[in-house]
């Protein structure tokens, strides 16, 4: 018994064990790439860049500091890009 090197555990014993830490060094991987695509910031996109500048041009509308004329063609020049 002195020579047994593998402790009892046998070849599938090994293999459970490597597939276990492959799966968790996979969800460690997942973890932070998830972490990190959540922490980038959406202003780049151009649907929630496009949102922002419709909102404050409607806002800047409602406030009286652009007229109407202004207004549709910053309007039109958003919808260009």
């Amino acid at each position: 018994m002195m020579g047994y090197s593998n402790y009892g555990m046998g070849g599938g014993g090994w293999l459970v064990m490597t597939l276990v830490m492959i799966a968790f060094w996979s969800l460690v991987v997942f973890a932070i790439a998830a972490i990190f695509r959540g922490t980038r910031s959406d202003v780049t996109s151009t649907g929630a860049a496009r949102r922002d500048a419709d909102q404050i041009l409607d806002e800047r509308l409602a406030r009286g500091e652009i007229d109407g004329e202004e207004y549709r063609t910053r309007k039109a020049a958003l919808r260009a890009d």
